[in-house]
């Protein structure tokens, strides 16, 4: 019987099971039993086009596009409209605004929930600008870099304006059928809160949330 074992061996042995698919790994040094299974966000030929053109026209530009129906998959109640979410350098904000504007695309500028309702209810490629927030956990699809799931968990938290459609108990049945369905990484998803300013808050949240609690 091993005594004593050495922190290389440990960690490789760890790496093992859950190549093997003993353990997931859910935040940093915590693990719970059970295969992996990441979340893949769909990437649709509209989110394509528009990425293309912006990194075409600006190329050391970070950007980070998703769209607010790939939380359909967890929702009781479906949203009739859904955003094209284009997150860009606070500094790039306003040049791609008006760049996407001069291409007829339908665009808005952190829109307020008025402006939400009252010009964007007959249009289903809108196209809402936000300021990406560094250091957010980000996915790369197809060559396309996209939400993780733990941003858009964060994100539906942080933002009752862009998600109006995914507040109150429909949150919650977010949260939990995710939690249910998918590997979620909690360090992920609180130091991107953290950076948004929430984790106080977040944390309050997530404590109510029976999936979480049992993991």
């Amino acid at each position: 019987m091993e005594k004593e074992l050495k922190l290389p061996t440990i960690n490789w042995r760890i790496h093992t099971m859950i190549q093997n698919g003993v353990f997931q790994r859910v935040g940093r040094g915590k693990f719970k039993f059970g295969k992996e299974r990441n979340y893949l966000p769909e990437i649709s030929s509209k989110m394509k086009s528009i990425y293309s053109k912006v990194k075409k026209e600006y190329p050391y530009t970070d950007i980070c596009i998703w769209n607010t129906s790939s939380l359909n998959e967890f929702m009781i109640h479906q949203p009739f409209k859904f955003y094209n979410v284009l997150e860009i350098e606070k500094e790039a904000m306003n040049s791609i605004f008006y760049f996407l504007k001069d291409l007829n695309f339908s665009v808005f500028l952190e829109p307020t929930i008025d402006i939400l309702e009252k010009y964007t209810s007959d249009n289903k490629q809108i196209i809402i600008i936000k300021p990406l927030i560094s250091e957010a956990p980000l996915s790369i699809v197809n060559g396309i870099t996209t939400a993780s799931i733990e941003k858009m968990l964060v994100d539906i938290f942080c933002d009752s304006i862009t998600f109006s459609a995914q507040q109150g108990s429909e949150m919650r049945i977010i949260y939990e059928t995710v939690f249910t369905k998918y590997t979620v990484n909690q360090s992920k998803m609180l130091r991107y809160a953290n950076r948004r300013r929430k984790k106080e808050n977040f944390i309050e949240f997530l404590n109510t949330i029976s999936n979480l609690r049992q993991q």
